[in-house]
This record gives C-alpha cells, sequence and structure tokens, in this order.
C-alpha cells in the first residue's frame, strides 16, 4: 500500500458552520445521517450514508482531498484521492 501524501499533509480548519451540513442547511433539509469536514476549506457537508452525500460531491466539485469525521468522539481522516483512511 502507498503512503497517502495528501492525509499526512491535511492540517486543521475552523468549520465554516456547527449547526450541520451546510447544503442540507441551505435546501431546507435535515435529514443528514453524519457530519464530515473539509480539511482543505471548512466546509461541513453530510456522509455518504445520507441522502445528498454533499461531502463527496464537495470533493468532486473542488478535489479538495481529505475530510475529517465532524461527529463527536471520532477522530479519523479520509482521502478520496488515494482512497485511505488515516
Amino acid at each position: 500500500m502507498s503512503t497517502c501524501t495528501h492525509l499526512a499533509e491535511a492540517g486543521t480548519v475552523e468549520p465554516q458552520s456547527t449547526e450541520g451540513c451546510q447544503d442540507c442547511l441551505e435546501s431546507g433539509h435535515r435529514d443528514w445521517v453524519h457530519l464530515r469536514l473539509c480539511l482543505t476549506c471548512g466546509r461541513v457537508g453530510c456522509c455518504d450514508s445520507s441522502p445528498a452525500k454533499h461531502a463527496s460531491a464537495h470533493f468532486r466539485e473542488t478535489g479538495h482531498p481529505v475530510i475529517k469525521s465532524f461527529q463527536p468522539g471520532e477522530d479519523w481522516r479520509w482521502c478520496f484521492v488515494d482512497e485511505q483512511l488515516g
């Protein structure tokens, strides 16, 4: 398995929202399952178990490679590019 440089280079960011998935909230929905934080820009999106899958959509739109769980008590990161957990 190759080493993921995206995970190693991802820092910390301030979340743009603490209320929930920004795209869901903007469209009047609150039906997300879990939240993810983009470690490039701080965008908060919903996970792939959620109906809208906004965190993955954000990656496809921006190319920002690493998200972090935004769930209390969870401290893992995921790289979309290398499909690796960190």
